[in-house]
């Protein structure tokens, strides 16, 4: 897996060294000497890493790292520090930064590597994620701004083999606000995660009942826990249960001793990444429900009804069966809007909406198609099916009791067209769309002009029955 690497480092041999070792591993590397030129070129080059020196003058790894945080081009390029200091409290005082990981020096190129292609992985997931709710703009949808997310009342899971650990544990998560929950074995941690789920696995490597990369490895797999991020307990001679978790998706790691403001801060930015991603999801979720929705009554708008009558279309053709379609009008719509203002013809369009759905099956597609006209589509329909169904339509709208204003009614009325296809006719899915909906609207508008209120049929291209 290849990737952009930015080293940032004022020792030019150390420079020369990280840049000759990730290069033989065939990853893209750019340097920078100093802490201002790194915030100079991580923005315009967009490396998929930092690796990101402590100890260098005038401005030290820590404020390049928080100012690189703080930058909304730069905040999700994961960075890695590399020390020579070893003491728990600064690698605290780094992840508070925004940092992701630390390497001590002399770096070990396995650990490297292997942080190296868990955080890439990382950040191509979250890069994905983003490019998807950044093409929303295309659609319109403008995104509620939060901020950040806030971990306080988030759940943790921890399989923990030790009892006085555990309750070391579950203090130094509860100093953030994270509650947590203990279990003793794979098989108990799986049935609590896929029945209730939470924001952080903690996995104890010491697990000796059973293999715990098997627990990392079906939390993976499973849908329910995918993207649920897992923290590592493990002893300094883990190394290669290290490698092997990252690769099975792991996504950070605390050696113990376990220092407790460590793990309350890498519980913290994992949770935070998390929640994040979950606010993508939902963001992305929601911009298509409004790509595709009609905010006004609700109902499902016409590119959705476009695309979704397509792809009937092609099942029908290769399923065989029929499939009809409706167009509807409200009957002198412009009168509402005229005589009692836009607030009451939009009231009588929620109306007639509410009407529709009340009306039509499970299984059928309601549209609002543009302006005062709807359309539904009828799977497994045949005309005189959907002839019947436009004619109870129709006599449920002149039935409703419409007031635009206060203790004046206004009555409401529809004119429907249908039409019908059949897997014969059906040669291509998009132009038999085309074809389906020219027809309902051919219909629809015979109807109009013999008086409307009625709803009219037509049978073959240019022959048209009235219903009623």
């Amino acid at each position: 897996m290849s990737a952009r690497i930015l080293v940032v480092d004022d020792v030019p041999s150390n420079v020369k060294l990280l840049e000759a070792r990730l290069a033989a591993e065939y990853y893209e590397v750019r340097t920078a000497q100093s802490g201002p030129a790194a915030l100079e070129l991580a923005p315009v080059w967009a490396p998929d890493l930092i690796l990101l020196d402590v100890m260098m003058p005038g401005m030290d790894g820590f404020e390049v790292c928080a100012r690189l945080k703080a930058n909304g081009a730069t905040e999700h390029i994961p960075i890695v520090m590399v020390t020579a200091l070893g003491e728990s409290c600064e690698r605290v005082r780094g992840l508070e930064a925004g940092a992701d990981d630390f390497l001590t020096k002399p770096v070990d190129d396995e650990t490297l590597f292997a942080r190296v292609r868990s955080l890439v992985r990382l950040k191509r997931i979250l890069d994905e994620w983003r490019l998807r709710a950044e093409t929303t703009s295309q659609l319109g949808v403008r995104l509620r701004q939060e901020p950040a997310p806030s971990v306080r009342g988030t759940r943790a899971v921890a399989l923990v083999v030790d009892t006085l650990e555990w309750q070391r544990v579950a203090a130094a998560l509860a100093a953030e606000g994270i509650g947590a929950d203990r279990v003793t074995n794979g098989h108990e941690a799986m049935a609590r995660l896929t029945s209730a789920g939470c924001d952080l696995v903690l996995l104890d490597l010491r697990l000796a009942s059973e293999d715990p990369l098997r627990l990392a490895s079906r939390l993976r797999a499973e849908e329910a826990t995918r993207d649920t991020p897992v923290l590592l307990l493990a002893e300094p001679n883990h190394r290669q249960l290290l490698f092997r978790g990252f690769d099975l998706g792991a996504n950070d790691y605390i050696l113990r001793p376990l220092d407790a403001n460590e793990l309350r801060v890498r519980a913290r930015n994992q949770i935070r990444r998390k929640l994040y991603q979950d606010r993508l999801r939902a963001d992305l979720a929601y911009s298509i429900s409004l790509a595709v929705t009609d905010p006004l009554t609700g109902l499902h708008n016409q590119r959705y009804l476009r695309g979704h009558l397509k792809s009937l279309l092609a099942s029908l053709q290769a399923g065989g069966g029929v499939l009809a379609a409706m167009m509807l009008d409200l009957d002198h719509f412009k009168s509402i809007n005229d005589r009692y203002g836009h607030a009451a013809g939009d009231a009588a369009l929620q109306a007639v909406a509410t009407a529709i759905r009340k009306q039509v099956r499970l299984f059928d597609t309601v549209a609002r198609y543009g302006g005062e006209e709807f359309a539904i589509v009828m799977p497994g329909a045949t005309a005189a099916d959907a002839a019947v169904a436009a004619e109870r339509l129709r006599r449920e709208i002149a039935g409703l009791r419409f007031e635009p204003l206060p203790g004046v009614t206004h009555a409401l009325t529809i004119s429907i067209g249908v039409a019908a296809v059949g897997a014969e006719e059906v040669d291509d899915g998009e132009a038999a769309a085309e074809i389906l909906l020219r027809r309902a609207d051919e219909a629809l508008y015979q109807a109009k002009r013999q008086g409307r209120n009625q709803v009219v049929v037509l049978q073959n291209e240019g022959e048209h029955v009235s219903a009623a």
